[in-house]
């Protein structure tokens, strides 16, 4: 269930207000980790329960979930060895036709990634990639900007799930593809800067295929007692390696069988 910020402990109470004071200034700040138990995640996602349900007490409207660190790439980047999840909100969709300004974020990264919409909720008490198959209405190709509000991205896991699993904003394609015969671990993955590939993957790189993605997230959301829901959007995972943001820098993703999405940045530097 949400975790109010007033029934977090000292430390949470203190990691939530550091995080959210380097979204306010944006200044990136220290790690949060030495104010949590070491290797706490149900302490982190509190954290990041309670950060979420005040933007919603602002306004803002969860429309889904994302997991994190599911391609073995990423977790080598971040020096991180499992999965995690966060929140999705209203306020982080980016029209794919719009530049989005990077001064919305501190120190982002893109990822190329297969997106879900559900049409069922997903609340059994066995959630596999067959039943997230059955509950999904379609899936569309995805941009992840992944940001991170601790100072050079010097983060372990306790870190990223407290931080919202390091979610930033999203950009979602415009062509909506049912899964019927789509082999979602084979499809290919092309992420360029302007012309030059800046990543490339598949549907494998995310846990295998992004169905078990997905059944990881439906069961882990459920045991922290906020299941996921008709209509939500689910980021399933990075398909290739991370890539550093900059202003003026444009985007083109394609991913096989399910079509292409762009974004490009304005602004000054992050």
């Amino acid at each position: 269930m949400p975790v109010p910020a007033s029934t977090l402990d000292t430390g949470a109470a203190e990691a939530l207000n550091r995080l959210s004071e380097a979204r306010t200034t944006r200044r990136p700040c220290a790690p949060v980790r030495d104010l949590l138990p070491p290797g706490d995640l149900d302490a982190a996602y509190a954290v990041q329960s309670a950060w979420a349900e005040r933007q919603v007490a602002a306004g803002a409207r969860i429309v889904g979930r994302k997991v994190g660190l599911t391609n073995p790439a990423v977790q080598k980047q971040l020096g991180v060895d499992q999965p995690d999840f966060g929140v999705l909100l209203d306020t982080m969709a980016c029209p794919a036709d719009i530049p989005v300004d990077i001064a919305r974020t501190l120190q982002p990264k893109i990822e190329g990634e297969i997106a879900f919409v559900l049409g069922h909720d997903l609340t059994a008490p066995v959630i596999g990639p067959v039943e997230v198959a059955d509950a999904t209405a379609h899936v569309v190709a995805a941009l992840e900007i992944v940001d991170s509000r601790i100072a050079a991205w010097d983060i372990d896991i306790v870190d990223t799930v407290a931080d919202n699993a390091s979610s930033g904003l999203f950009v979602l394609g415009e062509r909506h593809v049912g899964l019927g015969e789509l082999d979602l671990p084979a499809c290919l993955m092309t992420l360029r800067r302007d012309d030059k590939v800046v990543s490339t993957g598949s549907g494998a790189a995310c846990l295998g295929d992004p169905l078990v993605a997905v059944a990881w997230l439906a069961t882990t959301a459920r045991d922290h007692g906020r299941p996921l829901r008709a209509g939500e959007i689910v980021l399933s995972g990075a398909l290739g390696p991370l890539v550093p943001v900059a202003p003026g820098d444009s985007f083109h993703l394609r991913i096989s069988g399910l079509g292409k999405v762009r974004t490009s940045f304005t602004g000054g530097a992050s």
